[in-house]
């Protein structure tokens, strides 16, 4: 499977559905184990609470029609992948990783990048652009443009 088939959303509405009965359940058995059935499997398999609510996570964004993708924080992607979920090119990245704005290690000669740095790396950028947003709000504010 690759990183792109991961990012194959759910039908918003199928996730709707299925977000209103994991509520349903995790309402009712509160902090205990949530019974999962599986279509056309005879058995039930009983989640932990903290699994449940990272489904219900995901159940979330599918739902609004977000795609989703689930990987350990320590799991290392190429630079492609890296470009692909931050949406730019993959010389942006390259760039990116030469200034040492993005940590990155090399194995032989491909660099490698582990999920938790780019997402570092995204929440420090959000963080940046909130700031200059809140700037310029301020500046235009202060010369009664706003």
């Amino acid at each position: 499977m690759t990183l792109k088939d991961l990012h194959k959303p759910v039908a918003p509405s199928r996730a709707g559905q299925a977000l209103g009965e994991l509520d349903a359940l995790l309402a009712e058995r509160g902090p205990a184990d949530v019974p999962v059935a599986v279509s056309g499997a005879p058995d039930v398999v009983h989640l932990p609470r903290e699994v449940a609510m990272i489904l219900r996570e995901v159940l979330v964004s599918f739902a609004s029609g977000t795609p989703v993708a689930v990987l350990p924080t320590h799991a290392e992607l190429t630079t492609q992948q890296a470009a692909d979920l931050l949406n730019v090119s993959r010389p942006y990245v390259i760039k990116l990783l030469d200034a040492g704005e993005l940590a990155h290690r090399k194995v032989g000669t491909h660099r490698r990048i582990r999920i938790d740095d780019l997402q570092a790396y995204q929440r420090a950028q959000a963080l940046a652009s909130r700031r200059a947003a809140d700037e310029l709000t301020e500046l235009s504010q202060n010369l009664g443009l706003y």
